[in-house]
């Protein structure tokens, strides 16, 4: 892989002049090269430092394209942003979560807390106290007084300036300007990237630092021939903060590291290469340069990383809505919690009805017996039907029986202790045996069998143990506080249910499956007790001492919070009506509807600019035939590989995404979308910057003799054939130079028509006619207000 790090290595040949050239940036392959070769790098190094001198002086043009860009990024963005004045989708998370910060109240999400924060600190800034918690889409902000402004400048200020950053990215690679306009073009009037940045959402934040990633990482790779001096640290160091912010956002940003990751890599084994034109490196010099990497681009990223966890735990000092998602332990951290406060201790024959810890639902049984056949065929025991039931009732009670004869009350039931259960309608004991459950042959069945059987024959079948998580030996059951496993004392499986388990057939009134989980590891197997009904308003147990909160180590909190995050994560398999699979996302198959108002006609439906998504989707399939056409293209003079780091960028942020399992939407492609762009500017530039033949032929016949390390003088180059050569060289690069302004004004143009046609859409007003809405549905896009 040539020049993986998104550097051009190989420029066209710009010896004929300024005034023709396609490059604004000064050509470095000439005296640069030169010194390199012959091994006078301290040379080489002034080359690019005078060369650096003269781009300050010669870049007004970029200059003057990136502030008119980043004019009309602001615009487009902010422009009515406080239109609609109420809640929009996803506001109702992140918004909230916004709100739960403001007053320190603990709740639970599936993403790092970086953006969020953001959020917060957004509505700390202007004052607000948090007291609106987004409820509902359709909320007003105005009736409930809160600064939504200023929570959606945030993101859009973010989303401006990564336009700007798409731009610099181009720049700083040594691509052509209308190259660098025709990338920041895609981004920027895209309705996608437009709408997504014009909420409280997290994707701008996370856009915004993946490129900010790119952009500082091929500033440190430009720095290469200058190791370990001030401002190689600094974008080092600014690659490996990006990164951080990245995946501190969504973890999502892992692609990132991957994407940055590789091209490292590859510099690393090239620094191993004893046959360097630099020269070889020794080990210990070596070990430098990956000690360095290893500092900036993993251990700083990490501890930064850390510390927005340290700062989330820190502000959710309260407890919250996240109470159930943590443990006990957890919990007892958080001031006002209930689940300490409320907790009973459990003696033996207390009724108590018990609860999984993740889809809530009671241990439930009833007179009905399971069908004598399963509809796949297999038999089953015929016995009392156990299952989990959503709802409070009294067929969820259960007697804890001690296993051994006990006399008398008030003993107190504790972690390890065997235990039996009656329920108390039916007066059956439950038990699970070698019979597999009905929907799962490798799990155990659960019933409920009558006394005369309970004390004889199938006594051991009843016997369970109390394993309270991480608790100490002999620590007294509790309601609530208490979470625990039920495991079966003669086969060793755990009551179990899951979320994902079909739901029992009219045989067992779609309530939930329960069934004997032989994997006890797993945290499904977690279960509490909700309360002990009856129990005196005098009794002792109800007397509760006034408790402190506890403390906990931070990365004690911080692995358990990691694991709960990463399995909720992965549990986001429902169905949702507008989401969609990768493969529709290059193509723009379907959107997303944010918010409608049917008095006025209005939508938000989120959507990309289909001609810039369908511009870049083909030029990445034009990139793929240059991959295979390699030869052709350096022959040309330029090296079209060079565009590969941004290919591997696209790829790392889109291919993932085919092997998850969660509910995905048209936003996580947003990554990717602005990686595409960076492709298509550079494609745009390499289909365009046409040479001559002979100037092809002149640049590979130097190249060779360099090689062999016979370069002539100048004094001894004909004079007569460059006399010739110049006029082509301009004449041609001129040319060039006219198609490709010629086909970026094209692109250009069209974008922004894409942009503008569906732009009622992106910012949810001027409501529409049917008329205007059905000429909107370019491939059967679900709006609204279509009839």
């Amino acid at each position: 892989m040539s020049a993986p790090q998104g550097v051009r290595q190989r420029q066209p040949n710009n010896a004929g002049g300024g005034g023709g050239s396609m490059k604004k940036r000064p050509d470095t392959n000439g005296n640069v090269t030169d010194a390199v070769m012959n091994g006078n790098v301290n040379e080489a190094v002034d080359q690019m430092k005078q060369v650096g001198k003269e781009a300050v002086q010669k870049d007004w043009d970029y200059k003057l394209a990136v502030t008119l860009i980043t004019i009309l990024a602001f615009i487009t963005r902010f422009w009515g942003i406080s239109h609609p004045n109420q809640v929009v989708f996803d506001e109702v998370h992140f918004g909230k979560f916004a709100s739960y910060y403001l007053q320190r109240t603990y709740f639970f999400d599936v993403h790092p807390p970086f953006g969020k924060l953001l959020f917060a600190f957004a509505g700390w800034l202007v004052g607000y106290d948090g007291a609106f918690l987004f409820e509902n889409i359709g909320d007003s902000y105005i009736t409930n007084k809160v600064p939504y402004v200023a929570y959606r400048s945030m993101p859009a200020l973010m989303g401006s300036l990564t336009v700007t950053t798409v731009f610099w990215i181009m720049w700083e690679s040594g691509y052509s300007l209308p190259a660098c306009i025709v990338a920041a073009s895609i981004v920027l009037f895209d309705n996608a990237h437009i709408g997504q940045t014009r909420l409280i959402l997290l994707d701008a934040t996370l856009v915004l630092f993946m490129a900010l990633s790119v952009l500082s990482y091929i500033r440190f790779y430009k720095l290469r021939h200058e190791p370990f001096c001030r401002k190689w640290w600094k974008w080092l160091l600014l690659t490996g903060i990006s990164m951080s912010c990245v995946i501190s956002t969504k973890y999502v940003g892992a692609f990132t590291f991957f994407s940055i990751g590789v091209p490292v890599i590859i510099d690393l084994w090239d620094l191993l290469d004893i046959n360097r034109k630099q020269g070889p490196l020794s080990l210990p010099d070596f070990g430098k340069h990956l000690g360095a990497r290893i500092i900036g681009l993993i251990v700083v990223p990490f501890m930064m990383y850390l510390f927005w966890f340290q700062v989330h735990f820190a502000i959710l000092s309260r407890s919250g809505p996240g109470d159930d998602f943590m443990t006990p332990e957890f919990q007892e951290t958080l001031s006002d919690n209930l689940m300490t406060q409320q907790a009973v201790g459990i003696d033996y024959f207390d009724n108590i009805a018990m609860r999984h810890k993740e889809t809530k639902v009671y241990l439930h049984s009833h007179v009905d017996l399971y069908p004598l056949r399963y509809d796949d065929g297999r038999i089953s025991s015929q016995g009392q039907q156990i299952t989990g039931y959503p709802h409070n009732d009294t067929n969820n009670l259960w007697q804890i029986i001690p296993a051994a004869p006990m006399e008398g009350l008030g003993h107190p039931v504790k972690n390890g202790d065997i235990v039996r259960f009656r329920h108390l309608v039916t007066d059956a004991w439950l038990l699970t045996h070698d019979v597999a459950s009905p929907s799962m042959p490798t799990n155990q069945e659960f019933t409920a069998v009558k006394v005369d059987d309970a004390d004889g024959t199938r006594y051991n079948d009843t016997l369970f143990e109390i394993r309270i998580e991480n608790g100490k030996p002999g620590q007294n059951f509790k309601t609530m506080s208490s979470h625990f496993k039920l495991v079966h004392q003669p086969t060793k499986v755990a009551l179990w249910t899951h979320h994902t388990i079909a739901p029992l057939p009219d045989w067992g009134y779609k309530q939930a499956e329960i069934n004997g989980n032989k994997n006890l590891l797993q945290s499904s197997n977690i279960w509490y007790v909700e309360e002990v009904p009856g129990l005196a308003p005098d009794s002792p147990r109800l007397v509760k001492e006034e408790k402190k909160t506890k403390t906990m180590p931070f990365l004690k909190k911080y692995f358990e919070l990691q694991r709960a995050m990463f399995f909720h994560n992965n549990a986001l398999t429902s169905s949702h009506p507008y989401a969609s699979f990768p493969i529709q996302w290059p193509f723009l198959l379907r959107g997303v509807s944010f918010w409608t108002e049917n008095d006025t006609r209005q939508q938000i439906y989120f959507l990309g600019n289909p001609v810039g998504w369908w511009f870049a989707s083909s030029i990445l399939a034009v990139f793929a035939g240059i991959l295979l056409a390699d030869q052709v293209s350096v022959r040309r003079g330029v090296d079209a590989l060079d565009t590969r780091f941004f290919f591997l960028l696209w790829a790392a942020h889109y291919l993932p995404f085919f092997i998850m399992g969660r509910q995905l939407f048209l936003h996580h492609y947003l990554p990717a979308h602005l990686a595409s762009a960076l492709v298509s500017g550079a494609v745009i530039e390499f289909v365009f910057n046409i040479e001559a033949p002979e100037l092809a032929s002149l640049t590979e016949a130097q190249l060779g003799e360099a090689k062999k390390g016979s370069m002539k003088t100048q004094a001894q180059q004909p004079q007569g054939g460059d006399l010739v050569r110049k006029p082509i060289r301009e004449r041609i690069a001129g040319q060039s130079l006219l198609a490709t302004w010629a086909a970026s004004g094209v692109v250009v143009a069209v974008l922004m028509w894409g942009f503008w046609f569906f732009a009622p859409l992106t910012y949810g007003k001027p409501g529409l006619s049917v008329e205007q809405v059905n000429a909107r549905k370019w491939l059967n896009y679900d709006l609204h207000f279509a009839k």
